[in-house]
């Protein structure tokens, strides 16, 4: 099977595919200045559907889920940004954990396993 790898630098990819399988390396908010644990969640989820469509998936096909939060305080929070966001139809396995993350602006890392969408219907 072939391994594609979509925006690589050197250190990581920021999604992979193989197979009918893609796997997002875990995503923080681009712009942390000044904003919270809702701002950062919705725009990590914006930016997990960009990859996901790139990687010829979506959200309904996205089977695993670890969320990692900086504070488990704000848990509430990001499950409000969450929930408007998941596909109601097709909630994927989830995990929720508190973790020091990469550094202190960021407040929510999520992570991401999904199945490709079948041939005819990538985007």
């Amino acid at each position: 099977m072939t391994i594609k790898r979509f925006e690589p630098g050197p250190r990581m990819s920021q999604a992979v595919t193989h197979g009918d399988m893609v796997f997002l390396a875990g995503q923080v908010a681009a712009d942390t200045v000044g904003t919270g644990v809702t701002a950062q969640t919705q725009s990590i989820l914006a930016e997990i559907d960009r990859l996901l469509a790139v990687a010829g998936s979506d959200k309904s096909r996205i089977l695993a889920t670890t969320i990692y939060l900086a504070d488990m305080a704000t848990f509430a929070e990001m499950n409000a940004a969450w929930d408007a966001w998941v596909d109601k139809a097709n909630p994927p396995a989830r995990a929720t954990v508190e973790a020091r993350l990469a550094g202190p602006e960021y407040l929510v890392e999520i992570v991401v396993t999904a199945a490709k969408l079948p041939a005819g219907d990538a985007p």
